[in-house]
């Protein structure tokens, strides 16, 4: 799969007891597509307090993984009306939980676009929240610094 440089914007959305809390992140990454997936990488920044820290975006026609390696390690799949486990670790420890995705929406495609995707994470059957990311993948602008006429 040949990868090409994208700027991602994630806006995540936690909805706990507490109310809602958002997390929006703008980075650079890498982005390919193939016939049977599309491929979305970055790394994670102190903003997200998961420096050191790579993520990868598997889409697949029904399903999607989220893999995160270095300092957090985890790997969520994302399938609309059924449930899957993960093994959640931080340097604190690990967890099992439980996601269950209500919703995919996906307008990826060769020159990029948007992912959306709202899901419910447990732990033993008890919801510690409603969560949903949104991710855009947009290919960056093209210098225009050579058509710049300057005054003799």
């Amino acid at each position: 799969m040949q990868m090409k440089d994208v700027i991602i914007s994630v806006t995540g959305i936690q909805q706990g007891a507490d109310g809602p809390d958002a997390l929006e992140l703008v980075t650079a990454g890498r982005y390919g597509v193939s016939p049977d997936e599309i491929l979305l990488t970055w790394e994670e920044s102190e903003l997200t307090g998961m420096q050191g820290t790579h993520t990868s975006l598997s889409v697949h026609p029904r399903s999607v993984v989220l893999s995160r390696e270095g300092a957090m390690n985890s790997q969520m799949e994302f399938e609309e009306g059924k449930k899957h486990y993960f093994l959640y670790e931080t340097p604190f420890g690990s967890a099992t939980m439980g996601l269950n995705t209500n919703r995919i929406r996906n307008s990826l495609g060769h020159h990029g676009g948007d992912i959306e995707i709202d899901y419910v994470v447990d732990i033993d059957q008890s919801v510690v929240g409603r969560n949903r990311f949104f991710i855009q993948v947009r290919e960056p602008k093209e210098s225009h610094a050579n058509d710049i006429r300057w005054p003799n």
